[in-house]
This record gives structure tokens, C-alpha cells and sequence, in this order.
């Protein structure tokens, strides 16, 4: 998928914009969540 196609398709669908957005949030605080597990559990 070329970066025109995507950008089409975004342009087509506004709520998929949304969802790709809160979808990133969330893979992020995940990330977060985990390396504050790690750091926790080995003591640094």
C-alpha cells in the first residue's frame, strides 16, 4: 500500500483515523506499563 492509497482511504473512512489513533494511545501506555513492570521486578 502506497502512502497515496492510505492517505485515500483515511479520506474515506474518518473514523478509522480514530480508531488507528486510540489504538497508538493504547500500544503506548502498554509499553509504558511493562518497562515500569521490568524496571520493578529486577531492581533497577
Amino acid at each position: 500500500m502506497t502512502r497515496n492509497e492510505l492517505a485515500e482511504r483515511l479520506a474515506e473512512h474518518p473514523r478509522l483515523i480514530g480508531a488507528l489513533f486510540t489504538a497508538m494511545l493504547l500500544l503506548a501506555s502498554w509499553g509504558m506499563a511493562a518497562a515500569n513492570n521490568y524496571a520493578a521486578t529486577n531492581g533497577t
